[in-house]
């Protein structure tokens, strides 16, 4: 079912603002295109509400922090027109400017889906600081063993924002408070590549943007995207022995050239029960 809204995506080529990670603005915008999405990257406060009202979806990363005031504006405008908003919540645990802005944000801004790696999700969830910055920290990667807890954390978020919550890493965990999936694809080498994060949190606003009255399906073709994308990847990687910066490539070909019968093919996706 999750490869219906590639499709979707292709057909409506929505465009999408992201005000994100100035590290990683481009590969957003590429993976966008790959996607069949457009890109706009206006971070600019004088004009980001008014970009955003020609828009499909926003996407707001914390990696971009210092355009809070951007970011407010242009979030409270797309709630205004119905325009779903994504958070990634980038390292929203390591610094009070960004456990102050992330709450700042979820008080003025209704999201559709809030997208993070564990240790941000954690946070998010407990109100809690700390985390390892932009990369997960050890304790808080997703295993078989800590698995139900992580789907409990993703419940408690998305019950309290009313969020779709999307948590991502070697397992992806995404819920809306009632329903629970649970991705067991991708590969190591993604965590390798600078922005995987950031270019998932804008495939999310493109797939939302397709299907902007299922978040939580939205964030889970995204991550499966994102996930077989990676995948195919890394299978050329190791065929032609190459490394992390030809991956990147690799994975923006893989995503351009992704059919939904290779989406859907050894795709492991399932609704977590417990």
């Amino acid at each position: 079912m999750l490869e219906e809204y590639l499709t979707r995506v292709r057909d409506r080529a929505p465009l999408v603002q992201c005000i994100t990670n100035f590290v990683t603005v481009n590969d957003c915008a590429n993976v966008l295109l790959a996607a069949g999405a457009s890109p706009t990257m206006a971070h600019c406060r004088e004009e980001a509400a008014e970009v955003t009202e020609h828009c499909q979806a926003l996407v707001l990363n914390l990696g971009a922090v210092e355009w809070r005031e951007a970011m407010l504006l242009a979030g409270r405008r797309a709630n205004e027109l119905g325009i779903p908003v994504v958070l990634d919540p980038v390292g929203v645990g390591t610094t009070s400017l960004r456990r102050r802005t992330a709450a700042e944000l979820l008080d003025q801004v209704k999201f559709a889906v809030i997208r993070g790696n564990a240790s941000e999700i954690r946070a998010l969830a407990l109100g809690s600081a700390g985390g390892s910055g932009v990369d997960v920290s050890a304790a808080d990667a997703v295993t078989e063993e800590n698995l139900p807890r992580a789907a409990e954390l993703v419940r408690m978020l998305a019950r309290r924002t009313g969020a779709a919550a999307a948590l991502s890493g070697v397992i992806d965990v995404i819920g809306d408070g009632t329903r629970t999936a649970v991705l067991r694809n991708g590969c190591a080498s993604m965590a390798r590549i600078t922005g995987s994060g950031c270019m998932l949190a804008a495939l999310t606003g493109a797939f939302c943007a397709a299907a902007p009255e299922e978040p939580f399906l939205a964030a889970a073709a995204a991550a499966a995207v994102m996930d077989r994308a990676g995948e195919l990847a890394e299978a050329r990687r190791l065929k032609n022995g190459t490394g992390t910066a030809t991956f990147r490539t690799d994975f923006i070909d893989a995503v351009s050239n992704l059919t939904p019968e290779q989406l859907k093919e050894g795709l492991r996706c399932e609704i977590y029960q417990r």
